[in-house]
């Protein structure tokens, strides 16, 4: 109830709450409840996988110059230690041993260094061929688009791990090799992505405009395409990275890809499938690595995504 008190108009009742006005300020308190615990599952979803690949990081980086791992030893009084173990010089296996005594840290270590190196050198590889070729055909069309395309979408209908088993079969087992082989494989990813983004950019406004006023094909390449078309294959070369990283365990599990005497993950989960029942922290506790890494970039990869695509509600 509103009534006239000390001569001033529509002043309130005491213990009458007045409303706001239409004009007044909107109140901070009055926002959605759910609001603020989506921006804190959005912030985790984002720092919690980027300090767990840091933490990955840092362990292929560091890690084997601080614990030095030697493939051709061996050490009979160690052998199938469980994880915790003391060692016979004293040292504490934290991962447990192997079949042959070597500890298994340090393998994870050297396999983290090894896989984050095929990852990245393949990412490279295939990203920069990818989007060259994606950007071309996207820009000019017409023959080159369809045959590249064509050839890119034949290669996109075989299965990559059989492909990259069959390439690997090829070339051999190598470092080199597993990268020109994994790159092989995923190049097509990238150069449709470059494509589809290239299209969509250079019948634009701004890309028109710059024709118009006297700009070549490599100017609008290098000042309009890129910088559209850099964005979206960041987020496909994140998501790209634990695709990379399986597949390069899945050639060196089946002894086609990183040579035996370079520790990796596949091979050092090659090397426990036949102690599964006695020991088997050798095959479980790299996988179990290889997953929680895998798993992070994938959720890195998706709320990179998400960030990226306006058309989302989560953004």
């Amino acid at each position: 109830m509103i009534t006239v008190s000390d001569g001033v108009p529509g002043s309130a009742v005491l213990g009458t709450p007045v409303m706001p006005t239409d004009g007044g300020p909107p109140d901070a308190t009055s926002a959605p409840p759910t609001t603020v615990p989506r921006r804190r599952r959005r912030r985790l979803r984002l720092w919690l996988p980027l300090g767990v690949i840091a933490a990955y990081l840092v362990a292929g980086v560091i890690g084997p110059l601080i614990a030095r791992y030697d493939p051709i030893a061996t050490s009979v009084t160690d052998r199938l230690l469980p994880p915790g173990s003391r060692m016979s010089d004293g040292g504490l296996a934290l991962f447990g041993t192997d079949q042959v005594g070597r500890d298994l840290l340090p393998q994870i270590m050297q396999g983290a260094r090894i896989s984050l190196l095929v990852g990245a050198a393949t990412l490279l590889l295939a990203g920069t061929v990818g989007a060259a070729i994606g950007i071309l055909c996207g820009y000019l069309g017409g023959v080159v688009d369809a045959t590249v395309m064509r050839l890119a979408d034949i290669q996109l209908a075989f299965p990559s791990i059989l492909l990259a088993v069959f390439v690997a079969g090829v070339l051999g087992s190598s470092v080199t090799n597993v990268v020109l082989t994994l790159s092989i494989t995923t190049w097509p990813i990238f150069a449709r992505v470059a494509r589809a983004q290239t299209m969509a950019t250079r019948s634009r406004d701004f890309a028109n405009a710059a024709r118009t006023l006297g700009a070549g094909p490599w100017h609008v390449v290098r000042h309009c395409v890129l910088p559209a078309v850099a964005g979206p294959l960041l987020v496909i070369a994140t998501v790209q990275l634990g695709f990379v990283i399986v597949a390069e365990a899945s050639l060196s599990f089946l002894s086609l890809g990183i040579p035996a005497g370079t520790p990796s993950w596949g091979t050092t989960i090659a090397n426990g499938r036949d102690y599964l029942a006695s020991a088997w922290w050798i095959a479980t506790l790299p996988g179990l690595v290889l997953a929680v890494f895998v798993v992070c970039v994938g959720v890195l990869g998706d709320e990179l995504r998400d960030r990226s695509d306006p058309n989302l509600s989560t953004r």
